[in-house]
């Protein structure tokens, strides 16, 4: 990894805006980085339920939530990372937030975490979350003088950075080797299955391998993840 400081053990954050994200954006990422040893965590920013509820309520949704939070909890163990911190905002309405109230549980996270590489959203995702997500987390990762915060990189989500139309495109600047962890990437979806739609469904089992592959081939790998690097400092 580009990245490598020299330690022995690094601390990883990814911050995703819902459950399932942090797999589809870096998960065979983060597999890598717990097999080499780093210490690996995961801020999910909303509860990803309510937006299903014609009343935007989390009244008849517990079922649902309580689902979500146990598969992100499996989803963490498969990849190596420590258990989720779930922050619980309101799902798909971000925007109806003022930003300060995303940024501070975020801050709140990293000052305890104090992680060295930070995984989120692009910013031009389609969703609107993804958007806030991104703004938020480097807000929360503003280089102070104190910050430990070394590296922060862009991740893709299928269904939401290839949706978007206008804005800045998702461009590839960093290729990350998944395929040894591609496997683990696979199983830690399962985890999620009840998010995962069938193919042509660019949220499928089969098209996500496909994207792998084919950001794999563009550097010459079997499969990888990709990143826009949004900050990042050489040691």
């Amino acid at each position: 990894m580009s990245t490598d400081s020299g330690k022995a053990e690094r601390t990883i954050l990814a911050v995703a805006a819902h459950p399932d994200d942090e797999i589809l954006g870096c998960g065979g990422t983060l597999a890598r980085h717990a097999a080499e040893g780093d210490m690996v965590h995961v801020m999910i920013v909303a509860e990803g339920a309510t937006s299903r509820n014609a009343r935007l309520e989390p009244h008849g949704r517990e079922p649902a939530l309580a689902a979500l939070r146990a598969a992100s909890s499996r989803a963490a163990a498969i990849i190596g990372a420590c258990e989720p911190h779930l922050l619980g905002l309101p799902d798909n309405r971000l925007d109806s937030l003022p930003l300060l109230d995303v940024i501070r549980p975020i801050e709140a996270v990293v000052g305890t975490v104090t992680p060295e590489i930070v995984y989120t959203h692009h910013a031009g995702d389609l969703n609107v979350d993804h958007r806030i997500v991104h703004q938020a987390t480097v807000t929360a990762c503003r280089p102070l003088p104190e910050s430990p915060v070394r590296a922060i990189y862009a991740f893709e989500t299928v269904s939401s950075t290839e949706w978007q139309s206008g804005g800045d495109p998702f461009r590839p600047q960093r290729w990350v080797n998944i395929e040894p962890f591609l496997s683990n990437k696979r199983r830690a979806l399962e985890a999620y299955v009840a998010e995962i739609s069938s193919f042509p469904h660019a949220r499928s089992f089969k098209a996500i391998d496909a994207l792998a592959r084919v950001r794999g081939a563009t550097a010459g790998l079997k499969a990888a993840e990709c990143f826009m690097v949004v900050r990042e400092v050489a040691p």
